[in-house]
């Protein structure tokens, strides 16, 4: 079997540790940001949520065959770890480049998303819950502006009066309000809390996406020098040894003297 140097393997079996670990936190940290993510927020979102999600589990099996692969010498799974770092390289590299893009026109993209929503008396009741716990728990009211709700803004709208000694109220006309007691809303729209949300979300993901892409170009290097130290390490000699065939045979004298029997 060809020998890999030993701090080469060490490094690479190290690397292998490091990458699963990464790959644990991504599987761990998604589900935290799915519960953050709501219908009203863009859909694609969810999409790079789930795509983030299962490159975590891709990234720890990857992980998991690279390191068995380092520690039993294996020129077969070096390859398919190799394989793998190309195309995963590859592709990370696209979803960097798509992501960058997106980020740019992100707040038009959310803010055209958002508007299809409208009005929000009119729309679906998930919808309308969506908004109603954001607005109490934000201290805020409609997307753009409470005239999204139009004559029916609700109770998750209205300025607690601690509020109001904070100036985030503004007052509003008596009939928009006769269904609730007070008269001021919060001032704030909901777009900006939702958009920081979603820039959020998205920085996450192009960080993560722009590492796991330089993680595969490193994978890509070290299993590229552990496969040609495979290749270029010369094969043991087979020594073969030979026991003469002398060496227990009996031994016959030199000489022997002849002589004749005396006669009787």
């Amino acid at each position: 079997m060809a020998q890999v140097n030993a701090c080469l393997k060490r490094l690479f079996v190290g690397f292998n540790v490091f990458f699963a670990i990464v790959g644990g936190v991504i599987i761990a940290l998604t589900p935290l940001f799915r519960t953050s993510v709501t219908t009203s927020q863009n859909a694609n979102v969810w999409a790079g949520l789930i795509i983030i999600g299962a490159l975590g589990t891709v990234t720890m099996v990857i992980a998991i065959v690279g390191a068995c692969g380092a520690h039993k010498e294996s020129k077969g799974a070096m390859i398919v770890f190799l394989v793998f770092m190309v195309i995963g390289s590859l592709v990370l590299l696209r979803f960097t480049l798509l992501i960058t893009s997106q980020r740019i026109n992100l707040e038009g993209n959310v803010k055209e998303y958002l508007q299809g929503f409208l009005p929000l008396d009119e729309a679906s009741e998930e919808v309308q819950t969506e908004f109603n716990s954001l607005q109490e728990m934000s201290h805020c009211c409609g997307v753009f502006s409470y005239t999204d709700w139009r004559a029916d803004i609700p109770k998750s709208c209205v300025c607690r009066p601690e509020d109001e000694i904070e100036g985030l109220c503004q007052r509003v006309g008596h009939k928009v309000m006769e269904s609730h007691s007070g008269s001021e809303i919060y001032s704030q729209p909901c777009f900006p809390i939702i958009l920081n949300e979603v820039v959020t979300i998205v920085n996450v993901l192009l960080g993560v996406v722009a590492s796991l892409a330089a993680l595969a170009v490193m994978g890509m290097a070290l299993s590229s020098a552990i496969i040609h130290q495979m290749r270029s390490a010369p094969s043991r000699p087979v020594v073969m040894l030979q026991v003469p065939t002398t060496l227990f045979a009996p031994q016959l004298p030199k000489y022997q003297e002849l002589y004749n029997s005396p006669a009787h």
